[in-house]
């Protein structure tokens, strides 16, 4: 009775930090998994010791592991990678390899085994997929071309941490027996996915479909969990990663009709396990060790941080990407992934490395964690000085698709700054009406295909004076500002403004904040999309109502009136 008190008690402690800090970190509008990793390093055995190692707190940590692979398994859009193709698949192959690279060159420079230093490298590789959406979302940057770019990566990042995982426990062999153990590790892999996609085409998908008919929500939740167990522990049977074998079954789901609901049934388990994985991490790690061993710490630090943000900008600007997209690319993509702190345990388990670099790895993870957020937000104010200035103009003017006589010969036109969903549904009804308009847009492949259908477009960022100053705004009817990016749709009004003082100009916001501040710097028309349908969805309910459509109309416009658009 008294160990169960004791475990009782363990996870009343860890989930109550772990709710403290997460409420910090967002109070101070970081990651909660800061939070988590912090708390776990205040009340662990290396500071205030409330909870010593325990092994319970540590088999609930993997049970956390293994929904957070199942759901991302679900959330895998293979749709996705194919959209971003190029950048993704090319692009992360790129980074991934470039990265390891660094990370083994590194790790033989401080003298660690061949073994250490490809798992140093494997692990460096991995950005964290939870940090780098979640500071998207929190900035409302994620439809954004840089976060576009990033989630491509890091769907390639997720593909490569699940066959790391039966790849990493091989490197315990060494001469001529690793090579042999990398390729039976890789048959087993392969046979065991093979028998997972079997049965997704034959079993899983019928099962859902009855435990789906017998109408029953918690018969439907403990289908999924079955699901999400069974495959991990099919897969320890095979010899391989526990998780690995739930993100395989999470994708087999994600390809069928249920797939919403399974997720919408797991997230809240997989959050509340996934705050006791981070939790125990945190309580790994060892602060006596890091202030023992402080220059390592740093040097592998500023490998990981100043390494990855090269790699990772790098590899925006090979694959065609300009502008503010490539520096922000990589100081979002400088941080280690959750999926890191699996293989470091994995390698730790299996051998593979010693406690000394386990927690050399922890320490410099969670460091490079707390930083992102951080650096990104620097890096985006200095990006935006960067765009404004005068003597950097030549480095950043962008070619036009077109001569620039074929732009010249454009008058009266709308100028459309951002083709995503808003920017390009609107260009698509000005081409059925046959209104003449021109698109600037930053992603390589969207002007590609705009410029296959004979569409006036610049690639460039509409942030940028030196791109804006080729779109004809002398000659232009209205400037219509739809990007995402807060930052950029600023620029674009100011640089517009001064070349054209009386274009007419209407721009989306986000925040009031941001409604207010174009406003005062001059637009013409700002729309607020979540405010433009509470609007839209009020009428649809006073109509079904019974309301008369001219006291419905009436109402509409006092709305409107009373609003602050």
């Amino acid at each position: 009775m008294l160990d169960e008190f004791d475990l009782i008690l363990d996870i009343a402690i860890v989930l109550g930090a772990a709710l403290a800090g997460g409420l910090v970190a967002r109070f101070l509008k970081q990651s909660a998994i800061i939070g988590y990793l912090l708390a776990g390093i205040v009340i662990g055995p290396h500071a205030l010791g409330l909870i010593e190692e325990s092994d319970e707190i540590r088999v609930l940590a993997t049970i956390g592991v293994v929904l957070l692979l199942f759901t991302l398994g679900i959330q895998f859009s293979l749709r996705e990678l194919i959209r971003l193709k190029r950048v993704a698949i090319g692009g992360g192959i790129f980074q991934l390899l470039v990265t390891t690279g660094l990370g083994v060159g590194v790790a033989v420079l401080l003298g660690w085994s061949l073994r250490e230093a490809v798992t140093f490298g494997f692990l460096i590789a991995i950005s964290s997929t939870m940090v780098v959406i979640g500071m998207l979302t929190h900035r409302g940057e994620l439809g954004s071309i840089h976060g576009r770019v990033m989630i491509g990566i890091l769907l390639m990042q997720d593909i490569a941490a699940a066959f790391m995982m039966f790849v990493l426990p091989a490197l315990e062999g060494s001469g001529d027996n690793l090579a042999t153990m990398l390729g039976l590790a890789a048959l087993k892999g392969l046979l065991f996915l093979a028998l997972i996609m079997l049965l997704g085409a034959w079993v899983v998908p019928r099962f859902i479909r009855l435990v789906a008919g017998r109408g029953s929500r918690e018969l439907f939740v403990l289908s999924g969990a079955a699901l999400c167990f069974g495959g991990a522990f099919g897969a320890y049977q095979f010899g391989l990663s526990a998780a690995l074998g739930a993100f395989a079954v999470g994708l087999v789901i994600s390809e069928s009709d249920y797939a919403h609901q399974v997720l919408g049934d797991i997230i809240p388990l997989r959050d509340i396990f996934s705050a006791l994985f981070f939790v125990s991490v945190g309580m790994l790690v060892d602060l006596p060790f890091m202030a023992e061993n402080m220059t390592t710490v740093i040097v592998v630090v500023l490998t990981i941080v100043l390494g990855k943000f090269v790699i990772c900008s790098a590899t925006a600007g090979i694959f065609g990407y300009t502008g503010k997209t490539i520096p922000l690319v990589g100081a979002g993509m400088i941080q280690v992934g959750e999926f890191s702190f699996v293989l470091a345990e994995l390698g730790l388990t299996e051998g593979v490395i010693s406690q000394h670099i386990y927690s050399l790895i922890l320490a410099s993870a969670v460091i490079s964690i707390a930083l992102t957020p951080l650096v990104y937000s620097l890096t985006a104010n200095l990006s935006a000085r960067l765009i404004q200035a005068r003597w950097l103009r030549p480095l950043v003017a962008v070619k036009a698709p077109q001569s620039v006589d074929e732009v010249a010969q454009i008058s009266n036109h709308v100028v459309i700054c951002g083709h995503g969903r808003v920017g390009g549904s609107i260009a698509q009804m000005l081409r059925q009406l046959e209104i003449p308009h021109l698109v600037i847009d930053l992603d390589p492949a969207i002007i590609s295909s705009l410029r296959d259908q004979g569409i006036s477009c610049i690639y460039g960022d509409a942030g940028n004076r030196e791109v804006l100053s080729r779109a004809g705004l002398k000659d232009a009817a209205l400037l219509l500002i739809a990007m995402p990016d807060a930052t950029s749709a600023r620029l674009a009004l100011d640089h517009a403004l001064r070349i054209n003082p009386r274009l007419d100009v209407v721009a989306r916001v986000h925040s009031d904040f941001e409604l207010d501040f174009l406003r005062g710097r001059g637009a013409s028309e700002l729309v607020q999309p979540e405010f433009e349908a509470s609007i839209e969805l009020t009428r649809h309910v006073l109509c079904r109502l019974g309301w008369p459509e001219d006291k419905v109309q009436g109402f509409m416009s006092d709305l409107r009136r009373i609003c602050p658009l």
